[in-house]
């Protein structure tokens, strides 16, 4: 009891400490700019005082580290010879890092999709229901839930046990309850990644409702009115109107949905390991790092992984600029 007490007063000790030393850091360097410039050069500097050392932890955790990988990618197993492209050479050529490539591109189209697809009609129709409240609530529950958790809850509601079993799984219970065989959902090679696809579209489909929703909301009654006196059905009204009107939010929630697709590694690793041509760039990373030790070619995988987000994360501030400047 004491040793937890004592951790629960230490950690709230460096809570304070530490925010009161980032409180005393910029009130202190508020302080000398005030004293030491005059006016005019005191409107310049002040600025950078708050952002400075944002940018300074930016650039010691984030710049050069990256930097650091692009140099690793181009030497051996050890780090110890450089290689060229050799390790980029594999990447895009070995058997397994092309099944990597192909998963992701499967995830890309049906997460993205579905996700958004199925965030976009939910959204037009619980705009229609007295329950709306809460039947959101129920979709969008999944988001609270790690993609670690999540990938726990759907082991269980996937497991499998040989015909003749006590089926433990909720889908294999279901489907033995019909009469038929159970299924070996993440180790049949025909149906596995689509099985892990399915727990990202579980938890993606309610953040993509949520922003579709607000959007919704936005497009003005009247104009949806007035199609509706010109005669138009609402699918057309949907097609023609709603969807139009909304684009601009669905290309930003599609572009953040591939940021993070293109990021999965949780549940990959927790849901089959990447075994059993489950792999994704992102998994077949850390197994190469990790796993085989090998920082050139993990290196090299975590480049191209970052070469394939930067378009998107280009389109998306693009997109933010372009909304920001027609307001």
């Amino acid at each position: 009891m004491n040793s937890n007490v004592s951790l629960i007063l230490g950690a709230l000790l460096a809570i304070a400490i530490g925010s009161g030393g980032v409180i005393a850091i910029f009130y202190g360097l508020n302080i000398l700019v005030e004293k030491l410039f005059p006016q005019e050069t005191r409107q310049k500097i002040l600025p950078w005082i708050y952002v400075g050392p944002s940018i300074l932890l930016l650039g010691a955790y984030l710049v050069l580290p990256t930097i650091r990988t692009i140099y690793l990618s181009f030497f051996n197993q050890n780090s110890t010879e450089f290689v060229g492209l050799q390790n980029y050479i594999f990447a895009f050529t070995a058997p397994d890092m092309l099944i990597a490539f192909r998963n992701n591109l499967l995830w890309l189209v049906l997460v993205t999709g579905v996700s958004v697809g199925l965030g976009l009609i939910i959204a037009v129709l619980v705009d229609r229901v007295k329950y709306e409240p809460l039947a959101k609530s129920l979709i969008f529950l999944p988001m609270a839930i790690s993609f670690v958790g999540a990938s726990v809850i759907w082991r269980f509601i996937y497991a499998y046990r040989p015909a003749g079993s006590e089926q433990i799984g909720l889908l294999n219970a279901i489907v033995t309850s019909f009469g038929f065989e159970p299924v070996g959902w993440l180790v049949n090679r025909g149906i596995n990644n689509f099985a892990l696809i399915v727990i990202m579209i579980w938890l993606q489909t309610g953040f993509c409702m949520v922003l579709l929703s607000s959007a919704v909301k936005g497009v003005p009654k009247d104009v949806i009115e007035a199609a509706r006196v010109d005669g138009a059905g609402e699918f057309q009204i949907f097609r023609r109107i709603i969807v139009p009107m909304i684009m601009p939010t669905v290309t930003v929630v599609s572009t953040t949905v591939i940021v993070l697709v293109l990021k999965v590694f949780d549940i990959v690793f927790v849901m089959t390991g990447g075994n059993l041509q489950t792999d994704v760039i992102a998994s077949r990373m850390v197994r190469e790092m990790f796993n085989f030790r090998n920082f050139g070619r993990g290196s090299a995988i975590a480049v191209i992984l970052l070469v394939a987000v930067i378009p998107v994360m280009v389109a998306n501030i693009r997109r933010f600029s372009q909304q920001e400047a027609n307001r």
